[in-house]
């Protein structure tokens, strides 16, 4: 029974980890790391900060904003938890927010927008999702933006070319990254948001996901300098992901999405890291 009772206990543990979009924003931070070590930048403290708990507010405000509000009093104890959790987070943010720079704050704020408006309607009872096939690039915009443009603007370094092209890179990862959910969500979305396996179907949407890590790997040789150690990296995350989105399927098992692949840019900072020391 003890035992029984410890697995329980870890078990709620992790589904709170990932329900809460702890793991998400973990994988969100491990994007911003990567462009840090790639760029050999220096961020402060604070900005790591913030992306980690404005991706978590952000996450979390775009999948419950709707449900809570639709079920405020008969809400569950755990999404009451994450709700709590969100705002003592949201609150953290704010105040790492009045550490950073002017200019920083203006270039996130953009992003911000973007995820606000992705949630709230805002021309003719719409928000930003329900523009068709709209979603899966409004939030790679968003992960790139942050992840590339703003440790730069942060650091006060120039925007060169190659950042430029490890931008759209990043855009394309990110847009292979959702493919997965979003050939899980097929049961679930409206046929009006008309995604992209609702236009292409499945196999099609694998084959586009494929060509898309295909051509971020073709851009990293456009770069003027380009290292080693994230050339091998790169593609051992672009060989996994490519893997997992073949094997995705409409019905999958409950964290296949939510866990593994949505982790995937953790391993791949991994990776890095691994490589440099070689």
């Amino acid at each position: 029974m003890a035992i029984f009772g410890i697995m329980k206990f870890l078990n709620g543990v992790f589904a709170f980890y990932v329900n809460s979009s702890i793991h998400v924003a973990l994988a969100v931070v491990a994007l911003l790391a990567i462009t840090v070590l790639e760029y050999d930048l220096t961020i402060p403290f604070e900005l790591w900060a913030f992306v980690f708990l404005g991706a978590l507010t952000g996450y979390n405000f775009v999948k419950y904003a709707k449900v809570a509000g639709l079920h405020h009093r008969s809400l569950t104890n755990s999404l009451k938890t994450i709700q709590v959790f969100s705002g003592i987070c949201f609150v953290l943010l704010a105040f790492m927010a009045f550490k950073l720079s002017i200019s920083t704050l203006l270039v996130t704020a953009g992003f911000g927008l973007a995820t606000f408006f992705y949630a709230v309607p805002f021309l003719r009872h719409k928000n930003l999702r329900n523009f068709s096939s709209l979603k899966i690039f409004i939030v790679a915009f968003v992960w790139a933006g942050v992840t590339v443009i703003v440790p730069f603007i942060s650091s006060e370094t120039v925007v060169s070319g190659d950042v430029l092209l490890t931008f759209f890179q990043r855009i394309l990862i990110v847009v292979a990254l959702i493919l997965p959910f979003e050939i899980r969500d097929i049961p679930y979305d409206s046929l009006n948001l008309k995604t992209l396996p609702q236009q292409l179907g499945v196999r099609n949407t694998k084959l586009l996901g494929l060509a898309v890590l295909l051509f971020c790997l073709v851009f990293e040789f456009f770069k003027y300098r380009s290292e080693v150690a994230y050339i091998i990296s790169l593609l051992g995350f672009c060989v996994t992901l490519g893997w997992l989105l073949v094997i995705s399927k409409t019905y999958q098992t409950r964290y296949f999405a939510s866990f593994w692949v949505e982790g995937l840019p953790i391993i791949w900072l991994l990776l890095f890291v691994l490589f440099e020391q070689l």
